[in-house]
C-alpha cells in the first residue's frame, strides 16, 4: 500500500553523519518514518539523533491495531516527548554529551492518512503534480524573523544565523511538539528530510526528482546526490513515502478525517 525509501550521506564537510533515519511497519497496519538531525559535536550529535529515533520506535512498536486517529496522534506526541526526556537526561549524566540535542520529524501513516510530529528544522513536504507544499514550520530564529516580516526570503537564505534553532529535542527538560494531520493521495510523495537537503537544492529540483518516473529508492539517492553536487556542506538525509496505486483496499485505508 505504501512504498518507502530512505537514503543518508555525511556530505563533504562533516566528519561523521549525525543524522539518523528509520522507516518500518508496525502491526502490519501502520508505517512509521523518522528523520533526526543531531547537534552537539562528533559524539554527541549522532548519539542524540540515534537515541531520539530508537526511543520513538520502541514506544510505538507496541501500538495496537485499529486505534483511532486521536489515539495515534497522542501516541506519536508522547513518544517524541519521551525521546526529549531520554536525550536530555542522558546529556545530564555525561559531560561529553553536554548540550547535545536533535531535530526530529516523524510520520505515522495508516493507509492514506497520517500524522506528522516535529521539533526543529528538519522538514516534511507533500509533493504533488500541482505543487510542493511544506507541511512543517522551522523552529528557527530566521523563521521567526520571517513570520514577523523583519527579513525577506532572500535575506533569510543568506542570514548568518539561519541555523540557530529556537526549539530542539533534548536541549531542555520540556519542549512543545508540533503535530499535524496529512492526507496522502495517489500520485503524491511525502518527503521527510534534514536541512542538509533543503539548504543545498531548491524546491523545483525536489519536486522534479520526487515525482520522477523511476524507482522510489533511486529518487531518494538522486536527491542526496544533487545536494552533494551542490556542495554537500552538511549531513543529508531523505525519507520518501508513496501510495501504491496498484491496489487500494478498504482494509488499508486511513483514518476518517
Amino acid at each position: 500500500m505504501i512504498r518507502t525509501a530512505q537514503h543518508s550521506d555525511r556530505g563533504h564537510v562533516r566528519q561523521v553523519n549525525e543524522d539518523s533515519v528509520w522507516i518500518g511497519s508496525i502491526q502490519q497496519e501502520y508505517t512509521l518514518g523518522i528523520v533526526a538531525d543531531g547537534m552537539g559535536g562528533h559524539r554527541a550529535g549522532d548519539t542524540a539523533s540515534q537515541l531520539a529515533v530508537q526511543t520513538i520506535i520502541d514506544d510505538l512498536q507496541g501500538l495496537e491495531a485499529g486505534l483511532s486517529l486521536e489515539a495515534c496522534r497522542a501516541a506519536l506526541h508522547d513518544a517524541i516527548l519521551h525521546a526529549n526526556n531520554v536525550v536530555f537526561h542522558t546529556a545530564q549524566m555525561d559531560d561529553s554529551y553536554h548540550n547535545m540535542g536533535t531535530t526530529v520529524v516523524a510520520v505515522l501513516l495508516r493507509g492514506d492518512s497520517g500524522i506528522i510530529g516535529h521539533i526543529g528544522d528538519s522538514r516534511a513536504y507533500l509533493v504533488g503534480e500541482e505543487e510542493l507544499r511544506l507541511l512543517t514550520q522551522d523552529h528557527t530564529l530566521v523563521n521567526e524573523l520571517l513570520k514577523n516580516h523583519q527579513i525577506t526570503q532572500e535575506e533569510a537564505a543568506v542570514h548568518p544565523r539561519r541555523n540557530v534553532l529556537t526549539r530542539a529535542l533534548g536541549t531542555d527538560a520540556e519542549v512543545v511538539v508540533e503535530i499535524d494531520d496529512i492526507q496522502l493521495k495517489i500520485g503524491e510523495v511525502l518527503l521527510l528530510c534534514s536541512d542538509g537537503l533543503t539548504n543545498m537544492i531548491g524546491n523545483q529540483q525536489i519536486e522534479t526528482v520526487a515525482l520522477a518516473g523511476i524507482a522510489l529508492e533511486e529518487r531518494a539517492k538522486h536527491l542526496v546526490a544533487l545536494a552533494l553536487e551542490a556542495g554537500g556542506e552538511d549531513n543529508i538525509t531523505v525519507a520518501l513515502f508513496e501510495m501504491d496505486d496498484s491496489t487500494v483496499e478498504l482494509s488499508t485505508k486511513g483514518w476518517e478525517q
